[in-house]
């Protein structure tokens, strides 16, 4: 059984609280309820299986500071009116090349790197097309908040190659679309990225 969506919003939002306030307080006693607001967001977003508890308290561990969503940049990328898509080693399934963004870089030079690591294209960030608030769409749920950032990009070179994380490389027909990682892109996101290919005048969208 998987954990109940709303449960997991509700976990997150403790551990965010959880996490802010461990940065913050200077009282022992404070400090203690901190962490035990944590291990309440853990025992929730593990969801009935208790093995899941120290998978969810690492998970959280490695989080700390001020809690913010994480940025996830893909890019959609056109070549012949097709789109490259990248598949994911994990689920076997398709995504816009992506992935978290890096502390050093803007959002665009990410993007443009996580599609040279997973497609071998070189490519350039020319327009962000979308900024999604990851919650307000029908990804499966994740333990952290996240802003995803959609850029239009050109190809200056490369040549198609895999990666660690990816097992093909291929362009794709609007009407061709094979079975997507819905963790990472959704269906009405790729059509979203083909009507932003017809009307480049069209505004950047955001949630």
């Amino acid at each position: 059984m998987q954990t109940p969506i709303d449960l997991i919003s509700i976990a997150r939002r403790i551990q965010a609280i959880s996490q802010t306030g461990l940065a913050y307080a200077q009282s022992g006693y404070d400090l203690e309820r901190y962490r035990e607001l944590s291990e309440i967001a853990a025992a929730l977003m593990a969801g009935p299986d208790p093995t899941n508890v120290a998978l969810a308290r690492r998970l959280f561990a490695a989080e700390a500071g001020y809690a913010t969503p994480k940025v996830d940049v893909r890019a959609a990328v056109f070549q012949d009116n097709r789109l490259l898509l990248v598949r994911e080693s994990e689920d076997g399934c398709w995504t816009f090349p992506g992935g978290w963004a890096e502390v050093g870089e803007s959002a665009a030079e990410s993007a443009e790197r996580e599609v040279r690591e997973e497609s071998g294209y070189l490519v350039k960030a020319v327009k962000l097309l979308a900024c999604w608030d990851r919650n307000k769409h029908a990804h499966p749920a994740i333990p952290f908040h996240a802003y995803k950032f959609l850029f239009l990009c050109e190809i200056l070179g490369g040549a198609p190659a895999v990666s660690t994380e990816t097992t093909e490389v291929g362009f794709f027909a609007e009407d061709e679309i094979p079975p997507l990682s819905t963790t990472r892109t959704l269906a009405e996101q790729v059509g979203f990225a083909f009507a932003s290919r017809r009307d480049p005048a069209a505004p950047t969208v955001f949630d």
